[in-house]
């Protein structure tokens, strides 16, 4: 494998191969030394960038979040009216079969990580929290423009949706829902909390 360039590019390399390792053995299982074979290097060369494996899956976390959440508020944003957005909001939290499904497996095998390490919890909450923000901005901007009546605090309903998420998104990458029924699920959740007063905007087509 051709020496990178810079440690950047090192870096990179290693998170490539330690998402990779992850999606194959799980963290649990994983070693230092599965995700030195992967990226093609020595064990000494992957602790050279970082103390150890959890401080590693740590940084891929961190990429992931940033990957998903960059990618999940582009799609809110290309859209201009309160439900519109809120059902952009949904349907990009769902693990669809593509790069969003493999983005999901990767931050549910993380979950023992962060289960056991403070630093890693306190990333997943900030990433909970952020992913609530987005349907809180949503759901007040929704109500001050009169667009929604909601039937709860906004940021009770944020939360909720996002809970609903976390839990649905189980059921999908086990194979015992779809995105299809997900989507389905949280859209039928939407409808019957936050009231669109232009009609049913918020129902499947």
């Amino acid at each position: 494998m051709a020496r990178p360039r810079n440690q950047t590019e090192r870096r990179d390399q290693l998170l490539a191969a330690a998402g990779r390792v992850l999606l194959d053995r799980g963290s649990s299982a994983a070693r230092l030394s599965d995700i030195a074979n992967e990226a093609g290097v020595t064990p000494a060369a992957v602790l050279y960038y970082y103390r150890d494996v959890d401080e590693l899956f740590s940084e891929v976390f961190n990429q992931g979040v940033k990957e998903y959440c960059d990618r999940r508020e582009a799609r809110i944003q290309a859209e201009i009216d309160p439900e519109a957005q809120l059902r952009a909001c949904i349907h990009s939290g769902i693990p669809w079969a593509g790069e969003s499904e493999t983005a999901s497996r990767i931050l549910v095998e993380l979950i023992p990580v962060y289960l056991r390490n403070k630093a890693a919890a306190r990333q997943q909450m900030a990433f909970v929290e952020r992913q609530t923000n987005l349907y809180k901005g949503i759901l007040e901007r929704g109500a001050q423009e009169n667009a929604f009546t909601l039937s709860a605090p906004a940021g009770f309903l944020a939360r909720s949706f996002v809970a609903l998420e976390d839990g649905l998104v189980m059921d999908v990458l086990l194979g015992d829902l779809t995105p299809e029924d997900e989507y389905a699920f949280l859209i039928s959740y939407a409808t019957n909390m936050v009231k669109a007063k232009t009609g049913n905007n918020l129902q499947l087509s």
